[in-house]
């Protein structure tokens, strides 16, 4: 677990969870994705290079992995609200 504390992986998790919980699995994907191409636009090596032509090093599949199963689990909290509202309490 070395790899989830390292790099604020935990805020990506935590934040997932969050949007995941309050939106859906697939707008928390889509904001770790952004973050990580923020910080490859944020690269001084990429600074006005067209984007073909930009190093993608800062690239973290690691962040955005977190980001991803955060993302599960806030839509695992939401699906299971939803059953508690609306199915047994039915």
């Amino acid at each position: 677990m070395s790899w989830f504390t390292e790099s604020n992986r935990w805020k990506h998790f935590v934040l997932a969870i969050l949007a995941a919980t309050f939106g859906t699995m697939l707008f928390a994907t889509g904001c770790g994705t952004g973050m990580e191409f923020k910080d490859c636009h944020h690269d001084p090596e990429n600074a006005g290079k067209p984007i073909w032509r930009w190093s993608w090093k800062n690239w973290d599949w690691l962040d955005w992995l977190a980001t991803f199963l955060g993302g599960l689990v806030g839509q695992a909290i939401q699906l299971f609200v939803i059953y508690l509202i609306f199915i047994y309490n039915g």
